[in-house]
């Protein structure tokens, strides 16, 4: 499978030690930056470029996968979120990382790095990548909704206000 990473300063270490652990798990791992340690750089772009290959692979038929680290993981799954087609999801536990995929189909994760050991975040990355999507018929409609509604500004049947 193809793991698009991103990141920022907080997390560009777990990113050089994970980009390690799926390449000998036999993932092939994108990169997305930064590539050296700034302690002003900014996420949005990082996340969002990750965001965006894992959307385009997807669309191509490619099996991929995408994970955005930072302090708190909070920012950087929002800009990973900003991409049409990305569902990225905070994990925080194995129980997050699973119900991400079975439950959401989420195509991202976003960790943070200042929040937890690389032992755990490689466990919730094992696990989200492991965790095929459920298919139940009540979350792919609620993912559908989602994605009528980024892209169309409504949800059929349902009041937006």
């Amino acid at each position: 499978m193809r793991i698009h990473i991103g990141t920022d300063h907080a997390g560009l270490e777990f990113s050089s030690d994970l980009r390690e652990h799926l390449a000998q798990a036999g993932h092939e791992v994108v990169d997305h930056g930064p590539t050296s340690y700034d302690p002003v750089d900014d996420y949005p772009s990082f996340c969002i470029n990750a965001a965006r290959a894992v959307v385009r692979d997807q669309e191509a038929g490619v099996e991929a996968l995408g994970i955005v680290f930072g302090g708190s993981g909070n920012g950087e799954q929002m800009a990973a979120n900003k991409v049409r087609g990305a569902r990225a999801a905070l994990v925080w536990s194995v129980a997050t990382a699973k119900l991400a995929r079975e439950h959401n189909d989420a195509n991202l994760i976003a960790i943070g790095a200042r929040q937890h050991t690389l032992d755990e975040a490689v466990l919730f990355i094992d696990t989200f990548i492991a965790t095929p999507f459920s298919g139940e018929e009540r979350h792919a409609r609620r993912i559908a909704q989602l994605a009528e509604y980024e892209a169309t500004g409504t949800i059929a049947g349902h009041e937006i206000d």
